[in-house]
């Protein structure tokens, strides 16, 4: 009999190794180089399925290739630890006077955390915040933003009733509101991402909507989320319900932001990467989905011209790209691509170098979404090329078939000069012995 056993968890162990294996976990990202992401996830007293639950998020994690996760419902730390130990790129962070099952985990390569602290601690809040609410203060390429994970009271019959101090409802609208009263205080004019299991609906009548306070400040409040709400069931946080109950807020120092084009807000199926589906996702990793924020920043660059003609780029994705619009001293009709002849020409486009004049020396000012990678395609012969969004130093060229001849990239500076980087907004001649691409990086 105990041989029998033996075998049959022996078996059951190599099954559910081979179907974790099988997922194609690999194409579940939601992280780039040049945008912040931040996740929502509760876990479900994770692990839900032991060590099986671990590798199942140890795999989603690295695969989303996130920012910053906001976790909810931790319930074995030895496990979770044991979970960063594998994560070589994140840490993570539960450590908690009256621990409720809140965490972090961010990457460390480009995350700096300034302090990671919980609000709203002492009796009086108790019945509002079962968990207490937990703040990271952190810092993203120059950027400071100010985190708050949270999970709201659950349940209840969908109707307020503020003469109950136990009614569900009643208990999350008053934690929607001492939330908002301790932004409008401390981080009035922050970067602010308020995120969690809020376990309720946005899409109430606005007699029962918990976070109606929220709703009526929409000059500095905004759920990034709103649109899955307002959406299809298939697109939902909680489909055991199903609902959508995990919610992101932001404040109005994220509004532009978050309309740049490659901005995006969704739930995150990872079930349908899943061979068995949902099922199997529910019963090893969680029954919610976690919901993901991405955020494409606007940067700005300034370009300097001298007087006279100048070798100039784009080195921003914009929304206007008319030269005139980007460099509005310059000389009319005088922008000029090289392509074996001088063109004349009205936008600019990325990688490509341009003649331009301007009548006096001056700067101005390109504000976009900064480019990180560039594959350049050259002609045998002179070439005109421009740079990204970052300098990029000439020995660090992807040059694969050692197209470019070496000592031949130029810029211009009242006469041309060999250059040993390129410089965002500045352009350059460059010499091929064969047409080919060569790739520029962000270091």
């Amino acid at each position: 009999m105990i041989k029998i056993f033996n075998n049959l968890v022996f078996s059951t162990v190599l099954i559910l190794t081979a179907i974790l294996s099988a997922q194609d976990f690999e194409d579940l990202y939601f992280g780039t180089d040049s945008s912040f992401e931040i996740l929502t996830w509760n876990i479900e007293w994770f692990p839900k399925n032991g060590q099986t639950t671990v590798d199942y998020v140890t795999a989603i994690i690295q695969a989303l290739d996130v920012d910053v996760l906001a976790i909810q419902e931790v319930d074995d730390t030895d496990m979770f630890d044991q979970m960063l130990e594998n994560l070589t790129d994140y840490e993570g962070y539960y450590e908690s006077a009256w621990f409720a099952g809140l965490a972090y985990i961010y990457k460390t390569e480009v995350v700096e955390i300034n302090e990671i602290y919980e609000i709203y601690t002492t009796s009086p809040y108790w019945s509002p915040f079962p968990r207490s609410p937990m703040v990271m203060d952190m810092n993203f390429m120059g950027q400071n933003f100010i985190i708050i994970n949270n999970h709201f009271k659950c349940c209840g019959d969908g109707y307020l009733d503020p003469d109950d101090s136990g009614d569900e409802e009643t208990r999350r609208y008053i934690a929607s509101n001492l939330l908002k009263e301790y932004i409008d205080t401390h981080f009035s004019n922050n970067n602010v991402i308020v995120l969690g299991d809020l376990n309720d609906i946005l899409t109430d009548n606005s007699e029962n909507n918990v976070f109606q306070m929220i709703f009526d400040d929409p000059e500095n409040y905004l759920f990034a989320d709103m649109e899955i709400a307002e959406g299809p069931s298939s697109g939902w946080s909680y489909p055991t319900w199903p609902s959508h109950l995990d919610h992101i807020l932001i404040t109005n120092e994220l509004f532009d932001e978050i309309e740049n084009n490659n901005s995006d807000v969704q739930a995150i199926k990872i079930d349908e990467y899943c061979d068995g589906g949902w099922y199997e996702y529910d019963q090893n990793v969680s029954d919610h989905r976690p919901v993901g924020l991405k955020v494409e920043f606007n940067t700005m660059t300034a370009v300097e011209y001298t007087e006279g003609w100048n070798l100039v780029g784009l080195p921003l994705i914009v929304d206007d790209s008319d030269y005139q619009i980007q460099f509005p001293d310059a000389v009319e009709g005088t922008l000029y691509s090289f392509n074996g002849s001088y063109d004349p020409e009205e936008t600019l486009i990325q990688g490509n170098g341009y003649w331009l004049r301007f009548n006096n020396a001056g700067t101005t000012t390109i504000t976009g979404i900064p480019v990180t990678e560039l594959s350049l395609s050259l002609s045998a012969g002179w070439n005109l090329i421009s740079g990204i969004s970052t300098p990029v130093e000439i020995g660090a060229i992807i040059d694969p078939d050692n197209i470019i001849i070496n000592g031949t990239i130029y810029g211009f500076d009242s006469g041309y000069v060999e250059v040993d980087e390129l410089i965002p907004g500045e352009g350059y001649w460059v010499r091929a012995n064969n047409s080919g691409n060569v790739i520029l990086l962000h270091d």
